[in-house]
């Protein structure tokens, strides 16, 4: 049988988290891609949240974009800036906003990278899955924010060099 058990805190900035930790391992194949945490946060919170993210995950950030393109966040006339953390926690992306977006952006905690996006989307579309928005490209990914039945938002995403096929 396996243990369990689970913490939960907030990180400056109001994003909530929750640990969860097992006494026995698993037993589940390794995942092909890891998943992406997206969490939003204020501009004047966001380097609190950054740096208090990584003194506790020890993790790096792998990119800091203040003119990332607008939309990513359903404003696609501005830009806004974008934080990608990697840490032993997994991969994070950190997007600081006025937190005043457009349906369905803001909603979507996880971001799942695809081999071939128009694929996938054809396979989530015969299942019941709605597109939101997109897809689109920015800054080298092709990207669609979908709606699974139940309500469940996520965003899914390909290299955008090669969004057919990887």
């Amino acid at each position: 049988m396996t243990r369990s058990g689970a913490m939960s805190f907030q990180w400056p900035g109001g994003v909530n988290s929750q640990l969860y930790w097992h006494t026995s391992a698993p037993s589940y194949l390794a995942l092909k891609t890891v998943p992406e945490n997206r969490v939003h946060v204020s501009p004047n919170r966001a380097d609190a949240f950054v740096h208090s993210f990584l003194a506790f995950s020890l993790g790096r950030v792998i990119s800091d974009d203040a003119r990332s393109p607008g939309v990513e966040i359903g404003r696609p006339a501005g830009t806004f800036r974008r934080v990608r953390i990697k840490s032993t926690f997994g991969a994070l992306t950190v997007f600081v906003t006025d937190g005043h977006l457009p349906y369905p952006y803001g909603r979507e905690m996880t971001g799942y990278e695809v081999d071939n996006l128009t694929e996938t989307l054809g396979k989530a579309k015969a299942a019941g899955v709605v597109v939101l928005a997109g897809p689109y490209k920015a800054r080298g990914r092709a990207t669609a924010v979908v709606q699974f039945p139940g309500g469940y938002i996520a965003e899914i995403h390909s290299d955008a060099g090669d969004s057919t096929s990887k």
